[in-house]
């Protein structure tokens, strides 16, 4: 489907077609004319699937529409978890407002308070923030969210696991104008999500976008089992020093200590790297990407903090040098390849005591990873085999009454 079948301005549509979409994916096709007629939207999509444009499209054009009478703060509000993604939808948003008279603003924990003073004593038409420090600023009321046509939660399933659901509900509860909220996902599964939509939504259209099996098929992946590690580091410093199709990857660790102890193991070998992780300041954080985004530095060591929020189209790997502790997250941390229509490869190491997590992995994503091995370097021990189940005593009576009922009938 092609934007031009939409019913959006000409600013827009050439906007559009220089930042160089050529259709509409599947989100943005479900979204975009729900959004369009002012219905509430309640939707998920996969990382990857051009979800930031299938909710700024139709703001941009809810704004141009109805152009503001009177000065005030933010007509559209948009709310997500992480600094480093408020800043990719800012950036995102300027490209597609570009040929308009939009002012976009974005304030995020990290930053002077002085440097966001001036967002809020100008007309703002569309404001990006985390809910810690917009909340800061409602408390203080340096902004009212009173003139919030259009309040956008993005990646709520993220927002509510960081804990900011009293947040969320504030910032709903302020912005009481709004005509439309639209909520966001990576999943419904689960009740958080489904429950706190109920609350705040009215109407929705409820849309679910699954990746096609084409673009399921654009991540190549597969495990390389591990000793330890030692063992784990050998295979890195392999695929990073021996593969020449590493053109840019992202590392996944599951601690800071483990993040500050590999890039010291990493540097001691001559493998230059940046890196990202929780409590940054972020103006280090701004760098480290800026470094990667532009290929000063073609590896990024990153914590789970960086599994959704980056949004670098050329990344070409992604090394699960710690298998992540659920298994949405691994689809997260891999859904930051093969991005803009690329294809890309996700690699995870997996040690004796990561086999129940693999297992579930394989499950969630309804897909047996191939294990592979790099001549020299070959695991010591063998695949260990996932923990049983333990039986539930309460569930096991349960059964056995049921049954004995079953015979006393007979």
């Amino acid at each position: 489907m092609q934007f031009s079948e939409f019913d959006l301005d000409a600013k827009v549509l050439a906007a559009i077609d220089k930042i160089g979409y050529q259709t509409a994916t599947s989100i943005q096709q479900l979204a975009i004319p729900e959004a369009l007629i002012g219905r509430d939207i309640l939707a998920s999509a996969p990382t990857g699937t051009g979800k930031t444009a299938a909710f700024l499209i139709p703001a941009i054009q809810h704004l141009l529409d109805f152009p503001r009478k009177e000065p005030g703060f933010a007509r559209v509000l948009i709310m997500t978890p992480t600094r480093e993604l408020a800043y990719q939808i800012h950036e995102q948003c300027q490209l597609l407002a570009a040929n308009t008279h939009l002012k976009i603003g974005v304030v995020t924990g990290g930053i002077n308070y002085g440097t966001h003073k001036e967002i809020f004593e100008k007309n703002n038409d569309i404001l990006i923030s985390t809910p810690g420090r917009l909340m800061e600023y409602l408390e203080t009321e340096n902004f009212h969210a009173e003139n919030v046509e259009l309040l956008i939660l993005d990646e709520a399933d993220r927002m509510l696991d960081l804990g900011f659901k009293k947040e969320m509900l504030r910032i709903c509860e302020e912005a009481k104008n709004r005509r439309q909220c639209f909520l966001f996902s990576a999943t419904l599964e689960g009740d958080s999500v489904e429950l706190f939509a109920e609350r705040i939504l009215n109407d929705p259209a409820l849309l679910e976008a699954e990746s096609s099996r084409k673009e399921k098929a654009k991540i190549h992946q597969w495990v390389h089992l591990a000793d330890n590690y030692t063992h784990k580091l050998e295979l890195l410093l392999h695929l990073l020093q021996s593969e020449e199709e590493v053109q840019k990857a992202i590392v996944f660790v599951k601690t800071r200590e483990r993040l500050e102890q590999l890039v010291g193991e990493l540097y001691t070998h001559g493998v230059k790297t940046t890196w990202l992780r929780g409590e940054m300041p972020q103006d280090k954080r701004m760098t480290a990407m800026a470094n990667f985004q532009s290929g000063r530095t073609r590896i990024l060591i990153a914590t789970d903090v960086a599994a959704r929020g980056i949004d670098v189209a050329d990344i070409t790997h992604v090394i699960n040098f710690d298998l992540p502790r659920t298994a949405d997250v691994y689809v997260h941390r891999i859904g930051r390849t093969a991005r803009a229509g690329k294809k890309g490869t996700a690699i995870s190491f997996v040690e004796a005591h990561d086999v129940a997590i693999l297992a579930k992995i394989e499950r969630y994503i309804d897909l047996g990873l191939k294990r592979r091995v790099i001549k020299g370097l070959e695991p010591q021990n063998k695949e260990a085999r996932p923990p049983k189940k333990k039986k539930d005593p309460v569930k096991m009576k349960a059964k056995k009454k049921a049954k004995a009922k079953v015979k006393k009938k007979k």
